[in-house]
């Protein structure tokens, strides 16, 4: 979108009416998220003075610089990003030394393009899980997306391949979860122990050699929680040494979080992402 100035003013008074009715806010995180230039060049200064003939180029939906070998970016705005991450990138540091994350990677990013620039974990996946994770770019939309995760997010899958044969081509797994303290392992009950309820939905889309392709689906998002919940009932997802798991034929956990869909926090725009299945059955 482009934009000539009529008359003298600073260039955030000036983006307010010619902006309308977008709001005050997502006027301001155009500028400050570098979406604005002024013949060619790119201000983020409230107060930058405007001459009549100057040309503003609003870019609300520019497509994001950057590379990186474990971490994509499939979706950018001025409130959020969705990646999509490699498997063994950690969402964010275990506590060792100068730790590449997908957070401090994205940190960096968000550095490099605006002063200032910062990034919020929405939601995490493991470190040996790949898939598409969600940030955001200010407080505000952190807690818009988190305090209202279940009413927002439409449709939340994950592909992955189990040891073992099912009998039947779907079903659910409640159970409650804890983690031992000592080991940081998670352990699932039948029944109510006083640990975390989870519910895990699943279906099985091919079996062959004594492996599954599973569609795994979460009703509750807990720590381990497919893992822990698959290794309960025998069918441990390959790979997955710390639940049981006797085969890595993928060199890798066989675990992908391949489908997220959710409604914008600010938009109200629903947004539907897929990553395809990084290994094969």
């Amino acid at each position: 979108m482009e934009i000539r100035v009529k008359d003298e003013a600073p260039l955030l008074e000036y983006l307010y009416t010619a902006l309308a009715p977008k709001s005050r806010t997502a006027v301001k995180a155009l500028l400050t998220h570098s979406r604005i230039s002024v013949n060619g060049q790119v201000i983020t200064a409230y107060d930058h003075v405007l001459h009549p003939g100057d040309r503003i180029d609003v870019n609300a939906n520019r497509k994001a610089s950057f590379e990186d070998r474990n971490l994509k970016i499939v979706y950018e705005d001025e409130w959020l990003i969705v990646a999509d991450k490699k498997n063994g990138l950690p969402t964010i540091s275990t506590g060792r030394e100068n730790e590449v994350t997908a957070y401090s990677t994205l940190f960096s990013y968000m550095e490099s393009k605006v002063r200032g620039g910062r990034i919020f974990i929405v939601h995490r996946l493991d470190r040996d899980t790949s898939g598409l994770l969600v940030f955001a770019k200010d407080e505000h939309t952190k807690r818009l997306l988190q305090e209202n995760w279940n009413q927002n997010v439409v449709e939340r899958k994950y592909l992955g391949v189990c040891e073992g044969n099912f009998t039947r081509d779907r079903g659910s797994i409640v159970s409650w979860l804890k983690e031992n303290p000592k080991s940081l392992k998670m352990s699932s009950s039948a029944v109510d122990n006083g640990g975390q309820r989870a519910v895990t939905h699943y279906r099985v889309i091919e079996q062959k050699k004594g492996f599954a392709l599973l569609e795994i689906e979460l009703e509750t998002g807990r720590k381990n929680q497919i893992r822990v919940q698959l290794s309960s009932i025998g069918h441990p997802i390959a790979g997955d040494r710390k639940y049981g798991a006797s085969a890595n034929p993928f060199g890798r956990l066989a675990l992908h979080a391949a489908t997220l869909a959710f409604r914008h926090p600010h938009t109200g725009k629903m947004l539907t992402f897929t990553s395809p299945l990084p290994f094969r059955l």
